[in-house]
């Protein structure tokens, strides 16, 4: 008999050893808190570390003991899966943001298995900060109310949403078609939006672009869940009253009406475009999206009666990619993006590529076929000395009859001269000719390419309305020409000279604040020095 009650009492212990050790790595529900107390800490994933949560958001969670889901801690738990039923998402601290609209970007749902090692919640942090509503982002577990359970925290700091999504600002400079310096005009360009409209996440927006007799007029509405659906909605309305120059040197050309108070040492281009593009997108994973656009424009241009130039050596007529009077521009884009990066602005560390086609459409009313190819990529790594370094690569090109401001225009490649401004060119000298090649013949190209590196430096690092500030600097070399580089290149030019290639270069800071991301690069100001490398031949 005492023999038997001390078998029995073995096995009690050895059962209840047995069920303690089983439950060592499981989160347990425990008895909520009396009213008014705090709650513990909820357990971060990884290595993300949770926001100190707000008073009001931590007196009315649930009691819950940390868990222990680092899969860092011992060589044991890093060969072990911890994995977890998923009871609920939680968000806290998103005092104007819906939460409807952070799980929109959660594909975690109650109910599903998760794996605290899985790399898509780190995606998921990368894709809310993307969103610019939130300046921190941290997902941590606190345990659920059923054993095995555990619900997934997501802890915002929220950030001002009206923001300048793109400014421009600097001197257009002006020469003669012999290369001899003119007055330098001013231009400037301005994009706001409202990114999370009353908190719903949908996006409105306008922009302007001035430059010496030009504008341009932008306005965008975009709902990432258009009538709740995973379908986003996207209206763009355009307006550009604008001017084009033409011509390498020697130009002659006759015009008429308003061109007749043009420039008179360039082929003139003035020319109206009204429109507007209807899109739809939709995410195919957490960092891989897909668009599709419709645009329609009308187009009214001036085009000079007769003219011509001096390309390389020889005399010939200037091809003006825009067809007189009233045209129109009917065309498909599709677009597809894959986006890891940690942040939108001062990224340190991930990948953004992006695949593009456009295709001008005649059976539907344009005046212009063409199809046109865009792949750019772009990885970022952090150092071990929290410097970061950039490697950027973009490739395109166009088949058919685009107009012109559909072709890739040098000013977008090289640093030294201002890129586009809604569409808008405002400077008319081209490009510095380090490499002594007939890239200073093309404005306007069929393919383009170019590569660079760019080296950054965190200076400031900041909370309030200055989040950070880096210094950069970069170089790289590009390429943009059009057919006739290839079939008819210039005269004058031997060898590699027919080549359209030339070295770029920027140095500045950029800011990222409360109203947006800044760039204050001091390239345009080094391409007005006069001591620009080669000359037109």
């Amino acid at each position: 008999m005492i023999l038997r009650r001390l078998l029995r009492s073995a096995a009690l212990c050895c059962a209840v050893f047995i069920a303690t050790s089983s439950r060592a790595d499981e989160p347990a529900p425990t008895a909520p808190p009396a009213p008014g107390a705090a709650t513990a800490p909820s357990t971060p994933i990884g290595s993300m570390t949770p926001a100190a949560p707000s008073t009001a958001a931590t007196a009315t969670e649930p009691a819950a003991t940390a868990t222990a889901a680092s899969s860092e801690r011992s060589p044991r738990a890093s060969s072990t899966k911890v994995r977890y039923s998923l009871e609920g998402v939680e968000i806290r601290g998103n005092t104007r943001t819906t939460s409807r609209v952070v799980l929109r970007y959660v594909k975690f749902r109650a109910g599903d298995v998760l794996d605290v090692d899985d790399p898509e919640l780190t995606l998921v942090r990368y894709r809310l900060l993307g969103t610019g509503f939130f300046s921190s982002v941290q997902l941590s577990l606190r345990k659920g109310k059923e054993r095995g359970s555990a619900i997934l925290v997501i802890d915002v700091v929220e950030r001002n949403t009206l923001i300048l999504q793109g400014l421009w600002l600097g001197i257009a400079a002006d020469e003669d078609t012999a290369g001899n310096s003119k007055p330098n005009s001013p231009f400037l360009g301005a994009q706001v939006a409202e990114t999370n409209l009353l908190g719903s996440g949908i996006t409105v927006g306008a922009g302007i672009g001035i430059a010496a007799d030009q504008l341009a007029l932008r306005a965008r509405f975009f709902d990432p869940a258009f009538l709740g659906t995973g379908w986003s909605a996207q209206v763009t309305a355009l307006y550009t009253d604008a001017r084009d120059f033409f011509g390498n040197k020697d130009v002659l050309f006759e015009a008429s009406g308003i061109l007749s108070r043009q420039v008179p040492d360039y082929a003139v281009v003035a020319y109206r475009r009204a429109g507007a593009s209807l899109g739809t997108g939709h995410d195919l994973g957490v960092s891989t999206q897909f668009s599709l656009d419709y645009r329609l424009e009308q187009i009214e241009a001036v085009l000079p009666k007769i003219a011509s130039h001096v390309r390389g050596n020889t005399r010939e007529p200037i091809e003006i990619p825009m067809l007189p009077g009233k045209s129109a521009l009917s065309a498909l884009r599709a677009t597809i993006a894959y986006d890891t990066r940690d942040l939108p602005f001062l990224t340190t560390r991930g990948t953004f590529a992006q695949a593009a086609i456009t295709a001008g459409l005649p059976p539907i009313g344009s005046s212009y076929g063409f199809a046109k190819v865009e792949l750019s990529y772009q990885k970022w790594w952090r150092l071990p000395w929290k410097h970061v370094v950039r490697f950027d690569a973009f490739v395109g090109g166009i088949g058919g009859d685009a107009p012109f401001f559909e072709k890739f225009y040098v000013g977008d490649f090289t640093d030294l001269l201002p890129d586009r401004v809604l569409d808008l060119a405002p400077d008319r000298r081209q490009p510095p000719n380090y490499l002594s090649t007939d890239i200073v013949e093309v404005r306007y190209g069929d393919f383009a390419a170019r590569l660079d590196l760019e080296y950054r430096v965190p200076v400031y690092t900041g909370k309030g309305s200055i989040y950070g500030v880096d210094l950069f600097g970069r170089t790289g070399i590009y390429c943009v020409a059009s057919q006739r580089e290839f079939t008819d290149p210039p005269s004058g030019y031997q060898g590699a000279a027919r080549v359209p290639i030339d070295l770029t270069y920027n140095v500045g800071l950029r800011v990222d604040t409360s109203i947006g991301g800044i760039t204050l690069a001091f390239s345009n100001l080094l391409g007005l020095l006069p001591a620009r490398g080669g000359e037109r031949k």
